[in-house]
This record gives structure tokens, C-alpha cells and sequence, in this order.
């Protein structure tokens, strides 16, 4: 599962993603498309529990939950069209589970907004129309074939046609399919066509050092936005960012202390664009590591297992779990086991965050 960083260009798209997976490769000119082809990079999920848990049971090793991310391009007004090489970026954007806008919330003369003025909501809209009409391309150019299948009566196909026509009428009303309801069914049917105005998003405000905390009049519209949408803000200033992820980390923490931050804001934003990919951790505790690992929310305990090896998941029989507070009160395990805190789940358990789990498979 990926998260793709999207937004018009010289908004910051490329700092950000160099400071969240710690890479120079990336070109970062002050001019439209320097990113043609999409960087990828693995990104930490930053976790206090895993030290909580590292406390108890300490380990040889700690792994966290991981997020992978795509920097693509810039967009820009008519891209559905072709502009601004907008069907190959528009292609990389469906490649994607999610989407992490980045808006311009800082004005500086020196780096030039592709449309001369900055306004993040004008940013959002282009981006937002643009992903809608590609979608409706796509559905206009699928219903033909889907109701073609459908006079045979096929009922998948019958089922692809309806779900087509509801889709594009929906987007006819000037709003994101994510605001769509359909039920799992018809998310199965429609998901092949890779729908971007579908994906969940998050909005990723790029600020200046005045206002890390977003409290500017620009962010503040992002967020009015944001929440009749049902999105997330988080405010970022990417240059910054960058700054402190070239640092050795004694000078990281020494300039965290100075801008008044108790963590980079990177790892809020990656713990932000885990949730909205949908993904929940459970952990696995022993001598040799204590790991996240990462499931989508409502994941049952066999799915959970399989996210170890596919053997698990075949023979899963039962599931041990227990929650951190209980290993913060009993201090370890066999104490847990004692008091009648170790909980045994079969087959049909939802995995809960935060879980603490021993598979037993045949």
C-alpha cells in the first residue's frame, strides 16, 4: 500500500517527500515538472508504543510500521487534458491508495506559484476538478463496453453498469466520488478502474517558520475545507523539515528544542497518511524484536497472521493478545497470563490497535 504526494507545482512536493524518506536524489529546481518520473522511498511510522513495549521485553531489535511514498509531479490546471504532461502524472496518481496534497500556505517572492498568486483553496480545487475529470473520462469510456456485457445478461456486468451510471452521476453534482457512498460490493465492482477523486485524501499545508503550528489565515482555510470534506490538515514547514533531517541527531533534537517542536512534524504527517490509507499496528513482542505490523482496520485475526507469512493465515488456530496497559500493570507475560488478562481469540476476532498477539498455526 502506497501514498502518493500530489499537488500543483513549487508547492514543496519534492522537500517533503527528501525530508520524510531522507533522500538527495530528488530535483528540487524552482520551476514546473522538475519531478517527471514519481520517486518512490519507505517511511517509518513513528510509534511511542514500541519503546513502551521495549521496556518490558527487551529486545535484540525494533522494527516499526513502514509507509511507502510516491512523489508525482506537479499538476496543473487542464491536466485531465494533457497539460503539463497531466496524463502521465495523472496515471501515477491511480497507481496510488492515497493521496497527500500538499498546498502552498507561505508567500515568498522568490519561488514562483504556477498561477501567480498564492490561494490554497484555489490550489485544492485545481487539483480536485482535475482528478474528477479524469475519473469521469475513465467511466465515460467503461459504461459502452460494461452495457454491451450487460445485454447477455452477465450479472457482474450488469453490476458494472450501474455502478458506472451512479458514479457519473454522482461526479456530475461537482463532487469527489469519496463523498460517494457504495457498499462493498459495488467498491469491488468499481475498483479496478482505479477512480482518483475515490482515493482518501490529506491535506499537508506547507507553512513558513512563523506559524509551525498552522495557525495562519491560510491554513485555517484548509482547514474550514478539510473538515466539510471529512480530511485531515497537518501543517508542515517543508524547508525546515529538510533542515533538521540532514542533521546528526543530537543537532536534530537541539534545533527541534529551538523552533519549539518535541518532534519533526514528518512523523506526525507519516502517523496522519497511515490513518488515512485506512491501516491500524498490532505488535509481536519477543527476545529477538518487537515489530509493528501493519493492517487495514477491521482486519480478523487469520488476516492479521497472514501479514507474517501466508502459512500463518492457512493454519491459523488461535490468537494469544493482550493491550499495553496490561503489560505496563503486570510488568510481563507470564504475570498477564496469571492474572487472567491474556485474552484467546479464534477465527472471526477483529484485531484491535494496539494489540499484542502470539499466532498459534498448524
Amino acid at each position: 500500500m502506497e501514498a502518493g504526494i500530489v499537488g500543483l507545482p513549487n508547492v514543496g512536493k519534492s522537500t517533503l517527500f527528501n525530508a520524510l524518506t531522507q533522500s538527495k536524489n530528488a530535483q528540487s529546481a524552482n520551476y514546473p515538472f522538475c519531478t517527471i518520473e514519481p520517486n518512490e522511498g519507505i517511511v517509518p511510522v513513528p510509534d511511542e508504543r514500541l519503546a513502551r513495549i521495549c521496556k518490558y521485553i527487551p529486545p535484540q531489535k525494533t522494527v516499526p510500521a513502514i509507509l511507502k511514498l510516491v512523489d508525482i509531479a506537479g499538476i496543473v490546471k487542464g491536466a485531465s487534458k494533457g497539460e503539463g504532461k497531466g496524463n502521465a502524472f495523472l496515471s501515477h496518481i491511480r497507481e496510488v491508495d492515497a493521496i497527500l496534497q500538499v498546498v502552498r500556505c507561505f508567500d515568498d517572492p522568490n519561488i514562483i506559484h504556477v498561477a501567480g498568486k498564492v490561494d490554497p483553496l484555489s490550489d485544492i480545487e485545481v487539483v480536485e476538478i482535475e482528478l474528477m475529470l479524469a475519473d469521469m473520462q475513465t467511466l465515460d469510456t467503461a459504461l459502452p463496453k460494461a452495457e454491451r456485457a450487460a445485454k447477455s445478461g452477465d450479472k457482474e456486468a450488469i453490476a458494472r453498469a450501474e455502478v458506472i451510471r451512479k458514479c457519473q452521476a454522482h461526479l456530475a453534482t461537482d463532487q469527489p466520488l469519496r463523498k460517494l457512498k457504495l457498499n462493498p460490493t459495488e467498491q469491488k465492482v468499481i475498483s479496478s478502474f482505479g477512480l482518483m477523486s475515490m482515493k482518501p485524501i490529506l491535506y499537508v499545508t506547507n507553512v513558513d517558520e512563523t506559524d509551525l503550528e498552522g495557525k495562519g489565515p491560510m491554513v485555517q482555510q484548509v482547514r474550514a475545507f478539510a473538515e466539510k470534506v471529512g480530511a485531515e490538515v497537518i501543517p508542515v514547514c517543508a524547508k525546515l523539515e529538510a533542515e533538521i533531517a540532514e542533521l546528526e541527531p543530537a543537532d536534530r533534537q537541539e534545533m527541534l528544542n529551538a523552533s519549539g517542536l518535541t518532534e519533526p512534524s514528518l512523523a506526525g504527517l507519516a502517523r496522519a497518511a497511515y490513518r488515512a490509507l485506512g491501516f491500524q499496528s498490532y505488535f509481536t513482542a519477543g527476545e529477538k524484536e518487537v515489530r509493528a505490523w501493519t493492517v487495514p482496520v477491521g482486519a480478523t485475526a487469520p488476516q492479521a497472521a497472514g501479514v507474517i507469512h501466508t502459512d500463518f493465515e492457512k493454519g491459523f488456530i488461535r490468537v494469544e493478545v493482550y493491550g499495553l496497559d496490561d503489560l505496563e500493570t503486570h510488568k510481563n507475560e507470564k504475570a498477564i497470563r496469571a492474572a487472567g488478562k491474556l485474552r484467546v481469540e479464534g477465527k472471526a476476532y477483529v484485531m484491535q490497535d494496539g494489540d499484542i498477539c502470539h499466532f498459534l498455526f498448524n
